[in-house]
């Protein structure tokens, strides 16, 4: 068969980037709709990066290494490229350094240099060397997964039916039970069947509402920070924001440079970049997991532990409304595969260089955690007198410099302060070290020390126990060699590291709660989750001597299957159980879940909170709101992070505004730091001597005229 891309002149690959070029730039200044969104995102997200590997002459990864590379490298450029114009602008007198014209004369500049530099070299080269083959059923169903999970959001968000979501998840089922029964000649579809899947997972809860979700987590903050950018076309880190956390999330490019340059070159809504552009970097994760596996373990086994990833409800639920997160997960995977990985010299140390930058200024958390699994890697290595080329001492020593001199020197160190913070909260609850409660609820149902509320609960659970189980089992095999499988020194220490951790979440009280447990657990399955294959060979090995294969097989599809389908609600729905899946089963859940906790945005909410913005002035006025709706709408769309919280006891200000959502006027209740809610009418003396000055329906504001 011949290749996907043939060998490419430098004079036609130059003329064909200029084309592109000047396609993107005419969809731009002419705001051709769709178009400009479309070609935007896939040049500056493919282009630059396709660049720099070539410049950098990256032939000896695979295709699909120059694939991960290529996309970590242009959001890695654009961050970078963003901040340079962002605090050159102002010696150069460009008070919105952020707005279309700097952004498009700096990045048109950057690829015509890279594209004439690639002239001169006067080469021919291979975009990627994919083998083309036939259509195949499967191929067809791969390919209709992302399709049936983007119409299954829609017609919930229309029709409130979710039965093509159902069905969406039905065959993903299928897909992977028929990749597990397979012969390894189907091990060339293996990433893009991970893709398709990653992507119709996370679009399947991402696309849920027209508004974003922010399922009690850091979306709304993000957004504000993102927002603030935008709207002055300049970053501030100095910017006075109100309470520590917006502070800390400003620091972070990853949620106020990259997002305002996506906005201001596609003219693209906000909420929309938020639930498409962001998922979709994200799904790059399990695909760059999956090249780092399959060094070690089978394509198979390498799909396997990719799907327990996506499989985890963290994935496609939580992760989802962390945007900062979900871009520094994707360089920590870039760094891994770095490490791990046999490249030039060179080429190592400037894509280290670049993807430190990018993660730590994308995630302080995750930053930290890499920090940490590399200083530990180091200093095992030391120990162990085993040499490595691929980590050393100057690069933990420039990670360290490049991640400390941004959280001291940005935003006034508040985010440097916050590690000391999390470090004297973590000592002072080692007093309750023998208390179990000091752990956390999340790691008390892990260990299986709290009670399920249901049978249906408990049966997922013990599907969720089985997967730990394997994993605990496969390292314990490994370290005592009863495994086939090898790994290079740095990726066995790293699972080692990652196996420390874990113990130590559950030992030490109050360090789960640093980050959430749930998010900790996520991060370690980058690690840990090829352990869980490992540890169904080994029981198998011990129970079996023929066809060890087929009942390895058989023994993943019995746990993992039912761990999928409890992990995304799917067998609750289909009970009638109580389910916390928004996108199965957010027409039937109680308002204050709903609205409350997950921090449901309707057109009501949202209108309302927009217009309060623009027609109050809350400067000068005190704002009574109820706090899940302060958290979520008000602080998205109406740009007003504060406010104080209603409840039975409140007596309104001269001048002061109480702003009501879709749940206390529609759904009848109010909610107060997140424990108790009274219904509408109970506080209903509250309004007795105010004037109503806006009502939507779902959306009420009123005011204390003096």
């Amino acid at each position: 068969m011949n290749s996907l891309m043939a060998k490419w002149k430098s004079k036609d690959f130059l003329l064909l980037i200029l084309f592109l070029q000047l396609i993107m730039n005419v969809t731009i200044f002419i705001d051709v709709p769709v178009a400009r969104q479309v070609i935007g995102f896939l040049y500056f997200t493919f282009i630059p990066g396709f660049l720099i590997v070539k410049l950098l002459k990256m032939d000896e990864i695979e295709w699909l290494e120059k694939l991960l590379f290529s996309v970590g490298l242009s959001i890695a450029f654009l961050m970078l490229a963003g901040l340079l114009i962002n605090e050159l602008g102002a010696p150069l007198g460009i008070s919105k350094p952020l707005s279309i014209m700097p952004l498009l004369i700096v990045l048109n500049s950057f690829v015509l240099i890279c594209v004439l530099i690639l002239y001169r070299r006067d080469e021919s080269f291979k975009l990627w060397d994919i083998k083309l083959y036939g259509i195949s059923p499967l191929t067809l169903l791969i390919s209709v997964i992302p399709i049936l999970s983007i119409t299954g959001a829609m017609f919930v968000n229309i029709y409130q039916n979710n039965l093509i979501l159902l069905l969406m998840l039905i065959a993903i089922t299928f897909l992977f039970i028929i990749v597990v029964l397979s012969k390894e000649e189907l091990s060339k579809k293996y990433p893009f069947a991970m893709f398709m899947i990653a992507i119709a997972i996370v679009y399947h809860s991402s696309i849920i509402s027209n508004y974003l979700l922010s399922l009690g987590s850091d979306v709304p903050s993000e957004y504000f920070v993102f927002k603030t950018t935008e709207s002055n076309a300049h970053w501030d880190s100095t910017i006075p924001l109100p309470g520590p956390n917006l502070g800390k999330y400003n620091t972070m490019l990853s949620i106020t440079i990259l997002p305002t340059i996506y906005s201001t070159l596609f003219k693209m809504d906000s909420t929309w970049m938020f639930k498409l552009i962001f998922p979709f970097m994200f799904t790059f994760v399990p695909l760059g997991l999956y090249q780092i596996w399959q060094t070690y373990i089978s394509k198979k086994y390498a799909f396997v532990s990719a799907f327990i990833l996506t499989a985890q409800a963290t994935f496609y639920t939580e992760m989802l409304r962390l945007n900062r997160q979900m871009i520094a997960e994707f360089f920590f995977v870039l760094l891994l595969l770095i490490l791990v990985k046999k490249m030039k010299p060179i080429n190592k140390t400037i894509c280290f260089i670049i993807f430190s930058f990018a993660l730590v200024t994308s995630h302080y958390s995750l930053a930290a955690i890499f920090l940490f699994f590399i200083s530990f890697a180091l200093i095992s290595l030391i120990i162990l007198k085993r040499p490595s080329r691929n980590i050393t001492l100057s690069m933990v020593v420039f990670f360290v410099i490049i991640m400390f001199t941004w959280y001291i020197y940005t935003s006034k160190a508040i985010t440097f302060n916050s590690f000391l913070e999390v470090g004297n909260y973590v000592y002072q609850q080692l007093g309750d070290f023998f208390n179990l409660a000091a752990r956390g609820e999340t790691v008390l149902r892990g260990l299986g020390l709290e009670t399920p509320p249901t049978i249906w609960n408990a049966i997922s659970r013990s599907f969720a126990y089985f997967t730990q189980a394997l994993i605990v089992i496969g390292f314990l095999a490994f370290i005592a060699k009863r495994t086939s499988i090898h790994m290079k020194n740095e990726y066995f220490i790293f699972s080692t590291i990652a196996m420390g951790l874990l113990a130590m979440l559950i030992a030490v009280p109050g360090l789960a709660e640093t980050l959430n447990m749930t998010r900790f657990y996520h991060v370690l399955l980058f690690f840990l989750a090829p352990f869980c294959v490992m540890g169904a060979q080994f029981i198998i090995n011990l129970s079996f001597k023929r066809k060890r294969e087929l009942a390895v097989s058989g023994l993943l599809l019995f746990v993992i299957v039912p761990y999928f389908l409890f992990q995304t609600e799917f067998v609750y729905e289909i009970v009638g159980s109580d389910c916390w899946s928004v996108p199965l089963s957010g027409y039937r859940m109680n308002p204050i879940r709903l609205y409350g906790h997950f921090g449901y945005i309707d057109a009501y909410s949202a209108y309302s909170a927009q217009w309060l913005s623009k027609n109050v002035n809350i400067k000068n006025s005190l704002l009574y709101v109820d706090e899940s709706v302060r958290d979520n709408a008000l602080t998205m769309y109406g740009m007003i992070p504060e406010g104080y919280p209603l409840s039975n006891t409140t007596v309104v200000a001269n001048n002061g505004v109480v702003y009501l959502s879709t749940l206390n006027v529609i759904k009848e209740f109010v909610t107060f730091r997140g424990r108790f809610s009274w219904n509408i009418s109970e506080i209903s003396f509250v309004f007795d001597d105010l004037n109503i000055i806006y009502s939507n329906g779902g959306g009420e504001i009123y005011k204390n005229m003096p």
